[in-house]
């Protein structure tokens, strides 16, 4: 068991039977009375996001959960399935459990799946990912006091706001955690 002060993003709890994610954390302390802990919440089974609060001094059960590293083969519409690079098991996962990372997800990609007691629940992306521009519009420098940009479309399906020189057919670094564009590699 854990208080519930020590929730930060990326921890993983379990509370009324299911495990949850915690994405985002504030303490808000007001004038009178106990602090109040807001979260807002990922359901790593089923994929729902919510808010919740807590009351300082509350507590929730900590889990550990598995790593393994994995390659992501296709998808078949509703679930993504993924290879273990060791023991080629064959796990795989819904389509709404990785609704936040479907666009940086490209075949052969090595990542990290997260397992609670056998049961497959999350993935781990790489920090960047490359990936290549299929539809640029043409950029072109007008009356611009600052850096322009351009919305591209990249081969997941992303859309992107880049630099006017990026083209069709670059090859793009993207940062996973804020969905930004990095460099042309």
């Amino acid at each position: 068991m854990i208080g519930v002060t020590q929730l930060r993003k990326g921890v993983t709890f379990e509370s009324d039977d299911q495990l949850w994610r915690v994405l985002e954390y504030d303490h808000y302390k007001p004038g009178r009375g106990s602090a109040v802990i807001r979260t807002r919440l990922r359901n790593l089974r089923t994929g729902a996001i919510i808010n919740k609060n807590f009351i300082s001094g509350d507590r929730v059960q900590d889990v550990r959960l598995d790593h393994q590293t994995v390659q992501y083969l296709y998808n078949d519409g509703e679930t993504y399935h993924f290879m273990n690079t060791e023991t080629f098991e064959q796990p795989a996962l819904a389509r709404a459990l990785l609704e936040h990372v479907i666009p940086y997800l490209k075949e052969n990609t090595t990542l990290e799946i997260e397992f609670y007691e056998g049961e497959p629940l999350d993935i781990q992306l790489p920090i960047t990912v490359e990936l290549t521009v299929i539809e640029a519009p043409p950029g072109y420098a007008g009356d611009t006091a600052t850096g322009a940009s351009k919305e591209v479309t990249l081969e997941t399906g992303l859309k992107l706001q880049v630099p006017l020189f990026i083209n069709e057919g670059d090859v793009l670094r993207i940062d996973t955690r804020t969905g930004e564009y990095l460099t042309r590699v």
